[in-house]
């Protein structure tokens, strides 16, 4: 197995790899701290403020001087010849924009009470930095809590799905016969049918009245359910292999427990592909649960998502006139993209060919 400092070197020098490393990093702190860098709570929906444009920050005067970052608030107004509701801005009053100001309150990692935040809006003033939706909601703020969704299931997915596969791939390729042919043929079933319309069909059977956190929990759980099959197919063949090298032959001569050879001895030599499969994962979890919330079939309103966040953008007048709602889609993008570039490098770095 490669060093961490050997690892950190080798992805370091490769600057494509590394800068998706550094995307991915800057993603998942902004989650960590989601409070800290939003304005608005959660919870935050003004359904007067509908579709209301990104808020125009000035940093220059009308003499040219540059000055404390400030903003208009927008009037509503009805055009009667379009039939549509306007936006302009009323430049009778400016409003200054607070850096670690104070906000809502929150608690940081659940224990400390503070309402200090990156950047917090001056009373009666109506900021969004990247607008809002037909339900009022802050699509700025509401990025970082669904931020904390989108990307975190996929890994809690992995927890579940790729321990699952590597013991129930290990037991059949380490027995063989009889327990590997059914064993196999089980997760030949799972895999023979399409996995997004598994998706599909286990989201819609969960009851409309469960908390967020119970749907949360068992998306996690049927986005886990199809994913181990593949991969435990993968661990069994490797394990056939390593379970006819020699010193796996010397344990079993000195008595070693199955399960202890199992668990010890062989999954241990899989460590490799394991760590890059789960790497190269993450992006279908992520897409997966989008796909579901776009759908209307993952994470309900009020709670946010990158997928039910982008439901909004399929309209083709909101393409057109509200792009700012196309956020999320470019943060999935991002996100999938980042990992795709990572998990290439990791399997080339912990490719046995290529280690030395």
């Amino acid at each position: 197995m490669i060093k961490f400092s050997d690892f950190f070197y080798k992805l370091k020098n490769d600057k494509i790899p590394f800068f998706a490393f550094i995307v991915l990093f800057i993603l998942y702190f902004l989650i960590l701290f989601a409070d800290f860098f939003a304005i608005y709570p959660s919870t935050y929906s003004n359904r007067k403020l509908a579709y209301q444009p990104p808020s125009n920050i000035y940093l220059i005067n009308k003499d040219n001087k540059i000055v404390h970052p400030y903003t208009y608030n927008f009037k509503k107004t009805f055009n009667n010849e379009t039939l549509t509701i306007e936006y302009q801005q009323d430049r009778t009053q400016k409003y200054k924009i607070k850096l670690f100001g104070k906000g809502y309150e929150y608690k940081l990692f659940g224990i400390f009470k503070t309402n200090i935040h990156l950047i917090s809006k001056p009373d009666d003033c109506n900021l969004f930095l990247l607008g809002t939706d037909i339900n009022g909601h802050d699509v700025y703020s509401r990025l970082f809590f669904g931020g904390q969704i989108s990307l975190t299931i996929g890994f809690l997915a992995l927890l579940i799905s790729f321990p699952l596969g590597a013991i129930y791939g290990g037991i059949s390729g380490y027995f063989g016969g009889i327990i590997d042919k059914i064993l196999m043929r089980i997760s030949e079933a799972i895999m023979s049918v399409p996995s997004f319309y598994i998706l599909i069909i286990l989201a819609s059977i969960l009851p409309s009245n469960m908390t967020s956190k119970q749907r949360f929990a068992l998306i996690t759980a049927i986005l886990a359910f199809i994913g181990w099959a593949g991969f435990s197919r993968v661990v069994r063949g490797m394990v056939l292999s390593i379970k006819n090298q020699d010193y796996v032959k010397a344990i079993e001569t000195i008595g070693a427990s199955r399960k202890r050879i199992i668990l010890k001895h062989i999954l241990p030599q899989t460590s490799s592909y394991i760590i890059i499969a789960m790497t190269l994962s993450v992006p279908s979890y992520i897409l997966s649960e989008s796909g579901l919330s776009f759908l209307g079939l993952g994470i309900q309103l009020p709670d946010a998502s990158w997928g039910n966040m982008l439901r909004e953008a399929q309209e083709f007048a909101n393409i057109i006139y509200r792009p700012w709602l196309l956020t999320p889609g470019f943060l999935i993008f991002i996100a999938v993209l980042s990992f795709n570039v990572l998990g290439d490098k990791i399997r080339d770095i912990l490719d046995p060919k290529t280690l030395k």
